[in-house]
């Protein structure tokens, strides 16, 4: 496993048994050198994004060894920088062996920018954990609800719930648009905004001089119990894949509003309210409509679960990458 040292230290790559070799970040010319040297007696080497797929591939340039590139997401960007990216893509896509994309529009996106083998391959969301480590099988955040409840300052308000870094392709400008709408319900939810990033200064300046029904509460180690808490969790990007919190939450049974965006609608089916993206006048019509109506908050949280149900385990996400694996390092059979 070839990563940074505090990635080592964050994942415990030695705890499952595998060898770890510490490589500096992507931004130090020396990382690919130290790739080249860890790859030299690989059978396979599998990337998992965009620019660990780079340097992978500039590693084993000149070197016959199977090349597995994972892309979980694909970068935001614009202008020259996504010209760039674009260039990237295509390099990347063209050296892999096989792109796995955890997506349908991630493999139509690799197949477009020339990849000779792209497979959907959707990536496990790890089993919700108990306080004492186990896994939950019956998918039930821990906490109390009432706590945080009381803690956020919505004990008797619906509780709306978004969480992500606090960057432009999230969409929490367009969210905060809609918090005006629903300043007019009774009573007024309160949305939580969990997360941290470049927009922090610029959303919070939002909040407080249009007074919006709004809080920012940085980044929470909590989320499984803010989930818990939450009437709707609200999803309101500009792009995403297999996206975290929509996954926790329909496993936890909380309502989602999201966009239409991306891996969104292959992900989520009909267990959640979709959105156009940047529509701020359609998500808040959804939140107002999903707030009035037990009946089909109920609906999609059976819905959810059926959903989640559906997703691949992790012992299936593991058997797909294996089977890649055992593919692409047979030995030929002559005929």
């Amino acid at each position: 496993m070839c990563a940074p040292a505090e990635a080592d230290e964050a994942y415990d790559f030695a705890g499952t048994g595998a060898h770890h070799v510490a490589v500096p970040r992507r931004s130090d010319p020396a990382s690919v050198a130290a790739l080249r040297a860890a790859c030299a007696d690989a059978d396979l080497v599998h990337a998992h994004g965009l620019h660990a797929g780079l340097r992978a591939a500039l590693a084993l340039t000149g070197r016959r060894i199977p090349l597995v590139v994972t892309w979980h997401t694909r970068a935001q960007a614009a202008g020259a920088r996504a010209h760039v990216l674009r260039v990237l893509e295509r390099r990347v896509a063209k050296a892999a062996t096989v792109v796995l994309g955890t997506s349908s529009d991630l493999v139509d996106r690799a197949r477009g920018r020339g990849a000779r083998d792209a497979r959907l391959a959707p990536v496990a969301l790890p089993a919700p954990r108990r306080g004492d480590g186990r896994e939950d099988t019956d998918a039930e955040p821990v906490g109390p609800r009432h706590k945080i409840r009381a803690e956020l300052g919505a004990v008797d308000r619906p509780l709306l719930l978004a969480v992500g870094t606090l960057d432009a392709h999230r969409g929490y400008d367009v969210l905060l648009d809609a918090a005006h709408s629903w300043s007019g319900l009774e009573p007024v939810p309160l949305l939580v905004v969990a997360g941290e990033g470049p927009l922090r200064a610029a959303l919070q300046a939002r909040v407080d001089a249009e007074g919006l029904p709004a809080r920012l509460v940085g980044r929470r180690e909590d989320v499984p119990e803010l989930l818990a808490a939450a009437d709707l969790v609200v999803l309101p990007s500009q792009w995403e894949s297999r996206s975290l919190l929509a996954q926790e939450a329909l496993h936890a049974r909380v309502p989602l509003v999201a966009t239409a965006v991306g891996g969104i609608p292959e992900l989520v089916g009909d267990a959640a309210e979709l959105v156009p993206y940047g529509d701020a006048e359609a998500l808040a019509d959804a939140v107002g409509r999903l707030l009035a109506d037990d009946v089909r908050r109920r609906e999609l949280r059976d819905k959810g679960a059926a959903q989640a149900a559906t997703w691949p385990t992790e012992d299936e996400t593991v058997t797909q990458v294996l089977s890649v694996y055992d593919e692409l390092t047979q030995p030929l059979t002559s005929y």
